[in-house]
């Protein structure tokens, strides 16, 4: 199974946009930082800096996953959005750490803050680009549900509080009191490193085939014993590479039925589940009830 055109169409979208958005906000922040020296400017410049970098990577990352199954990668190449995802989280976090040496620093010698109000403007600018690509991205997870993407958009939501902080603190910069300044850059760093540790956390499941949620699992197999004509199913496993579920069960089925029955109520099953979860890729594997061991009593 391969993405389809439209989903590859806006996943290509999703990527290029945030490319775009990033390139735009590090001229911008970056010229704002040399007028006024902020901190937290320069917290925000070093994010916008990372972004461009991540969203880059995942704008590669994303090509390749879109690319079919070969003979050397049957499961296809989904996991290529999950490396940008570990990726994307080193980069994050290497940003938190240097935002808060430079916080500290500014602590310890203080210095004021200059032409706050051309900072403040650029910093409302951001939001609204932020803001419209944040969007973008909602519509794009909620069609694909890629992980790149997801991950793309939480380090995004969290520049919109990362530049929204650097928004008062540049409004209590230009009023007098720009040691709040380096407070606030202090503060973004913590919520940055959270982030970083949020990205690599969903990206290293992936990666380790962690199975997909309980409920949906359980759901999964309800609808395989809902096909007239099967007895029970077990042994389900699945797993996640790209915006593609694999998963596998074995099926209980009478032992008299032909082999052509038995192929049949598998497609139906396996159909059953997709139609549900499309992002599913189902593996059938028939079982006659007779050799399938009882489970053991609790």
């Amino acid at each position: 199974m391969t993405s389809s055109p439209e989903h590859a169409r806006l996943l290509r979208l999703a990527t290029r946009a945030s490319v775009a958005v990033a390139s735009i906000l590090i001229i911008t922040k970056a010229i704002a930082w040399w007028l006024s020296g902020s901190v937290s400017m320069l917290a925000g410049l070093t994010d916008s800096l990372l972004d461009g970098v991540t969203s880059f990577l995942n704008l590669l990352a994303v090509h390749y996953a879109l690319r079919p199954a070969d003979d050397d990668h049957r499961y296809g190449h989904g996991k290529a959005e999950s490396l940008a995802g570990m990726a994307q989280a080193l980069f994050i976090g290497v940003s938190a750490v240097l935002i808060a040496f430079q916080a500290f620093d500014r602590l310890k010698h203080p210095e004021p803050v200059n032409a706050p109000w051309i900072s403040i403007a650029v910093i409302v600018f951001s939001l609204v680009m932020t803001v419209g690509l944040l969007i973008l991205q909602h519509r794009v997870i909620k069609a694909t549900g890629s992980n790149a993407v997801r991950a793309d958009s939480l380090h995004y939501r969290s520049d919109l509080m990362l530049n929204g902080s650097i928004l008062v603190a540049l409004v209590f910069a230009a009023v007098g009191f720009s040691q709040l300044d380096a407070w606030f850059g202090l503060g973004i760093a913590v919520y940055i490193l959270w982030s970083a540790f949020q990205i690599a956390r969903e990206s290293f499941s992936v990666l380790m085939d962690e199975e997909l949620p309980t409920d949906v699992s359980e759901n999964m197999l309800a609808l395989a014993c809902a096909v007239p004509g099967v007895l029970g199913a077990h042994d389900l496993r699945t797993r996640i590479s790209g915006n593609i579920w694999f998963v596998q069960l074995h099926l209980e089925l009478p032992g008299q039925l032909s082999l052509l029955d038995a192929h049949t109520l598998s497609d139906q099953v396996a159909a059953a589940i997709e139609n549900t979860y499309p992002r599913a890729e189902v593996l059938v594997h028939a079982d006659p009830q007779e050799v399938v061991k009882p489970k053991a009593a609790p």
